[in-house]
């Protein structure tokens, strides 16, 4: 990367693109609705089961101009899903600010592991125990989506739950590989604590991105 380059990447003109696809959403509050997404190359959460490793070095996806993409995905869709990566890795205002002029709506999916930008209508907060969010995101976030692993992660979704607002949406999705193991306790833990809701990849047995 060059320094014009890289002075264009801070201001969030240029961006690190690795994928951007016209789908339907999977997991969470908005799972089944038609939504363009825009994944960005980068993070450095470090999630050991994370399924787009592929994505963590920014530097291995081509920078593209934010205004140019927002108007691709605009003609597809008018629900925008900003994901990654860590996609709050990078400033984010040109982007939204252009997608907002074109009428979209805009969702992000984050750790929360950094300051949040641009101009966002849905934040999907996933906590990480590798790059726990900023304080400020908590309040901020309209549903927690907790990836279970282990037995260990229903208390730390416990944990997290008793950050956000009362109003924010829980969810808690099994990791794919151990889905087979967590459905049946997550089923359980629902059923004691009404407040959370499963989600499903449902992209994955629908074989879509």
């Amino acid at each position: 990367m060059n320094l014009v380059e890289d002075i264009l990447l801070k201001e969030g003109k240029m961006l690190p693109v690795m994928e951007h696809f016209y789908t339907i959403q999977g997991e969470g509050a908005h799972t089944g609705k038609a939504a363009y997404f825009i994944r960005l190359g980068g993070c450095d959460v470090g999630c050991h089961w994370c399924d787009v490793k592929e994505s963590w070095d920014p530097n291995l996806h081509p920078l593209m101009n934010a205004e140019e993409i927002a108007e691709t995905a605009a003609k597809h869709c008018k629900t925008i899903v900003l994901t990654g990566g860590e996609p709050l890795m990078w400033n984010l205002d040109i982007l939204t600010s252009k997608l907002k002029e074109l009428g979209c709506t805009i969702h992000i999916e984050t750790s929360g592991a950094y300051p949040l930008s641009g101009y966002i209508d849905w934040i999907t907060l996933s906590p990480k125990k590798t790059g726990l969010p900023k304080e400020e995101i908590y309040a901020k976030a309209h549903e927690l989506k907790v990836i279970v692993f282990n037995n260990n992660d229903f208390k730390f979704a416990q944990e997290q739950a008793e950050k956000v607002s009362e109003n924010c949406r829980l969810y808690l999705q099994s990791e794919w590989s151990k889905r087979d193991v967590m459905y049946p306790k997550m089923t359980d833990f629902i059923l004691e604590n009404p407040r959370w809701q499963a989600s499903v990849q449902t992209h994955k047995y629908l074989n879509i991105p």
